[in-house]
């Protein structure tokens, strides 16, 4: 553990102070060089008047300017034993001494010694000079480790990371799946080597470039791409770098970074996450954080202010565009937003290409078929699927990544570690029928995802799970796919109650519910896809701490609410009996699923689907379709 000179002179300090008024509490304590002479007994002043009167005392010492006596005496209690005993004699007893000739006793008086008023003195002194010499040392190490004793003058400096060649070991090629990002992006590159192919027709330079998109999508990859191409100056910081817990030092940063950046122009600004500083102003109830609106203000003036910031490229990325200020997204500052969304299959199969270059993957393994499998999937999150299938390979003792790691993989990225699988009991059981009964729906009805797999091994909070894969990359929802996934979702619930009847129904179905009541209150309230007719009545109010209304306003009447609910309610009643009916009409395929699933405990949807083939005469999916 490494040693720290804090963390020692922290513990050391207080024990300093109390070793001090220990030393002191020692010092005060007992007279000044007792020696050999010294009591441990105490005899109070009365009772050494009572032995004095009884002529029991023998010899008296003095001490400490007659403050405090040594007394001998003859004890009655202990045998007459002569016994030594410390008094502490009254300020004023002119008579004592009288008394003491008088009665012929033995006395000496010992004057005190002048070191230890010497020691006192010192023990006064040592205390203080060691706690300045600590505080001393302290501050000194502190100023020396933040750069300096001028270090309180450098809270108004810039944080930002500068590369003059960055060399983030990241280019171009090395960023997959985002081509349309990426190509506006290598225009910027162009303009920074080459501004004269474009300045010679008039064209300027673009002043900024906004990355927006999810996370994981690769805004920040596309950031350290461009700092690897550019070969200019890169600034590099966060927008939650700039505001401190001081007054005014937002704004004197960014005055610092681009005074730094115009001192290097041509160059890049790259400021990530800058929804943490350009937020919009006067957001909330009282305001806002008026530090942070003075930096966002400092911000816009250096973008596209009155003296401008020519040669200075600055790029920044947020997943939050919604909540950024007005005033921030206007041509002159950023003239450009580029979308990184999420890929496609195309560029989730090269994106598996790129992250599958330092992997050893079995000669079977189709990369199309994972990109297939893992629609919605962001660049990090492919990077973190092959990654665990990695992970799962070595724990395995395998020399190569199999399809069986990949599939592992995606269950784990998607819903969770797996589970204890359940032991054979009425559990078990009527989790097969809720799971089947997603899978026959899917299967049976029309318009509805192929199933790829039904599993009673449980992944996280789901004791069992029924995987659909859609065919090809849906951008549009029919108003059929739509009924068809709501009835797929009631599968579950619909297996139960026809098999277990309505008083075993149980709370399996909970998430299931949720999806189905979303995705009806949608078609009702944003795609115009009921009785009420195309009408779009989703309130679009904001939150009111991102600057938006304080009251949230009704946009139709309670009429039109009941007539919403109402309509939810009748998508969901249909789409329910129909899953109902589907139960009652394959009853016995339904029977041999189950009893399949519960010794196997996962059917491959290939399997599944010739098993359903042989007892429908429809095995393309053509025997249902859901109808309002």
């Amino acid at each position: 553990m490494k040693f720290s000179w804090r963390v020692a002179l922290l513990w050391t300090l207080p024990l300093l102070v109390v070793g001090f008024f220990l030393w002191q509490g020692a010092f005060s304590s007992a007279p000044a060089d007792m020696g050999r002479n010294a009591a441990n007994t105490r005899l109070t002043y009365g009772r050494f008047l009572d032995y004095l009167d009884a002529g029991r005392v023998t010899a008296v010492d003095l001490y400490d300017g007659g403050r405090t006596a040594i007394v001998e005496a003859v004890d009655p209690d202990l045998d007459n034993r002569v016994m030594r005993w410390r008094v502490d004699l009254p300020g004023s007893s002119p008579d004592l001494v009288s008394r003491l000739r008088d009665a012929n006793i033995s006395l000496d008086s010992h004057p005190p010694r002048s070191d230890g008023a010497l020691v006192g003195a010192l023990g006064n002194l040592l205390f203080p000079i060691l706690l300045i010499g600590g505080l001393f040392f302290l501050f000194r190490r502190s100023n020396g480790s933040m750069g300096g004793p001028g270090q309180a003058m450098n809270f108004g400096k810039s944080k930002a990371r500068f590369m003059m060649e960055a060399k983030t070991g990241m280019m171009f090629d090395d960023v997959a799946g985002i081509d349309e990002a990426k190509e506006e992006l290598e225009e910027v590159v162009t303009f920074l080597k080459k501004p004269e192919r474009f300045t010679a027709i008039g064209a300027r330079i673009p002043k900024g470039v906004l990355l927006v998109g999810p996370p994981g999508t690769g805004k920040t990859l596309l950031a350290k791409a461009i700092a690897g191409e550019a070969g200019v100056p890169f600034f590099s910081i966060s927008g939650s770098e700039f505001v401190e817990m001081f007054v005014g030092v937002g704004a004197s940063r960014v005055r610092d970074l681009f005074k730094k950046a115009k001192e290097n122009a041509p160059c890049i600004i790259f400021i990530d996450e800058i929804d943490a500083v350009g937020r919009q102003r006067g957001a909330g109830i009282g305001g806002g954080n008026d530090e942070r609106e003075q930096t966002l203000n400092q911000l816009l003036t250096e973008m596209d202010g009155f003296e401008g910031n020519t040669g200075i490229i600055i790029i920044a990325a947020t997943n939050r565009a919604d909540v950024l200020d007005s005033a921030l997204l206007r041509p002159g500052r950023f003239d450009r937003q580029v979308m990184v969304d999420p890929p496609d299959i195309k560029g989730r199969v090269e994106i598996l290409g790129v992250h599958a270059r330092n992997k050893k993957l079995a000669e079977d393994i189709s990369l199309e078929t994972i990109a297939r499998r893992t629609p919605g999937f962001t660049g990090a999150d492919l990077a973190n699927l092959l990654n665990e299938a990695a992970i799962l390979t070595a724990r395995r003792r395998k020399d190569a990544i199999t399809m069986g790691e990949i599939d592992d993989a995606v269950d784990r990225v998607i819903a969770g570690m797996e589970g204890t699988p359940l032991v054979d009991s009425k559990s078990k059981r009527l989790i097969a029928y809720h799971e089947i009964g997603h899978a026959i729906v899917g299967t049976l009805v029309k318009d509805h995802d192929p199933v790829q797999k039904v599993t009673l091994i449980p992944r996280g909070q789901a004791q069992g799970l029924t995987w659909f894969t859609p065919s090809e990359e849906q951008m549009l929802i029919s108003r059929s796919q739509l009924l068809a996934r709501i009835t797929g979702a009631l599968g579950g619930r619909a297996a139960e109650d026809i098999i277990f009847g309505d008083a075993e129904v149980t709370t399996g179905a909970g998430n299931d519910l949720q999806q189905v009541s979303g995705m009806a209150r949608q078609m009702v309230t944003r795609f115009g896809m009921s009785d009420l007719g195309p009408l779009s009545l989703e309130s679009s109010q904001g939150e009111v701490f991102l600057g938006r209304d304080w009251l949230s306003r009704s946009e139709y009447s309670e009429e039109v609410s009941a007539g919403i609910d109402g309509q939810v309610k009748l998508i969901v009643d249909k789409c329910y009996e129909d899953a109902k009916r589907l139960m009652r009409d394959n009853r016995a395929l339904i029977d041999r699923l189950v009893d399949l699933l519960v010794e196997r405990e996962t059917i491959d949807g290939d399997e599944l689907r010739r098993i359903v083939s042989e007892y429908t005469l429809v095995p393309d999916k053509q025997q249902y379709v859901p109808q309002l």
